[in-house]
């Protein structure tokens, strides 16, 4: 007889599947002639982003800073690649955490659910903004991740009780917490880091954030990920650079995880990330103010 766990990892093949198969359709889709396959920058990128993720610092503050930094990617198409790009490496690590980890299964899977939800609704409606309307969102979303960083380091986050599962009010605060941090994924906003947060102060046992939150980010990015494909809001190259290097350095990270010390890790990730912010915020005041002066000197 199939258990609950069995189930969910069926359910998350099916998910993987349904990427694969929009992610095969935009790479049929192209027609304008620019390199497809991840050179070594996209690649690096990709492996280093993710092998961070899987230590639950998160990718997508640090991929989004790299991408800017370098230069390689546009603005207004970032959250649909870090969305699209980090997606089988995130279903590898749900993958990992999920059989590793105990946790309660109906809390997981109503929590993971609560996120797809979010996604959902969010990723339409993010894949339609403008370009200044994603450096604006992304920049707001980046300190807000900077800010989460810093509870970490000073662990000035609440920690867990001790409990495994969620129930009555503290599950439907859960819930409620998720769905719109899965709608928050659109914007280029981690998930990580909140949840983690969101999972101690519900009074559970901090592992259990890695099940969740790695399993509510592997059902929800296809979702998101499929909206993005569709509108073509995203750089099809830097995206299979994300895919083809992260999956390595998930499976390196997790054997080895619980020996390294991210301390000045997660500090040099919140200067970048601030850095990145900042960057993004001021382009968007500069492009604001390009039209005005435009028609000033008319």
């Amino acid at each position: 007889m199939l258990t609950i766990k069995t189930w969910l990892f069926i359910a998350l093949g099916g998910f993987a599947a349904f990427y694969l198969i929009t992610w095969l359709s935009a790479m049929r889709r192209k027609t304008d002639g620019e390199p497809v396959a991840p050179g070594p920058i996209q690649l690096g990128i990709g492996f280093v982003t993710n092998f961070f993720d899987t230590l639950g610092i998160g990718s997508f503050a640090t991929t989004t800073s790299l991408f800017r930094f370098l230069k390689l990617v546009k603005d207004e198409v970032i959250p649909g690649t870090l969305n699209v790009g980090h997606t089988l490496p995130t279903i590898t690590q749900a993958f990992i955490y999920i059989l590793i980890i105990e946790v309660d299964m109906k809390t997981l899977i109503l929590m993971i659910s609560a996120s797809v939800l979010g996604a959902w609704l969010g990723a339409g409606v993010v894949s339609g903004w403008s370009r200044r309307n994603v450096q604006v969102g992304m920049g707001f979303a980046l300190l807000v991740a900077s800010v989460l960083l810093l509870l970490k380091i000073f662990n000035i986050a609440p920690t867990g009780a001790g409990t495994y599962g969620l129930e009555g009010g503290r599950l439907a605060i859960g819930l409620a917490g998720n769905f719109v941090l899965g709608a928050l994924m659109s914007l280029g906003i981690g998930l990580y880091a909140p949840c983690l947060i969101l999972v101690s102060f519900l009074g559970m046992v901090e592992s259990t954030a890695f099940p969740i939150m790695m399993g509510s980010c592997a059902f929800l990015m296809p979702i998101s990920s499929a909206e993005f494909v569709r509108k073509k809001k995203f750089d099809l190259r830097a995206a299979i650079g994300l895919a083809v290097g992260g999956i390595p350095a998930v499976i390196i990270a997790a054997k080895i995880v619980k020996r390294m010390d991210l301390y000045y890790v997660r500090w040099l990730v919140v200067i970048v990330v601030v850095y990145t912010a900042i960057s993004m915020l001021r382009s968007a005041m500069v492009e604001s103010r390009a039209p005005i002066a435009e028609k000033a000197s008319a």
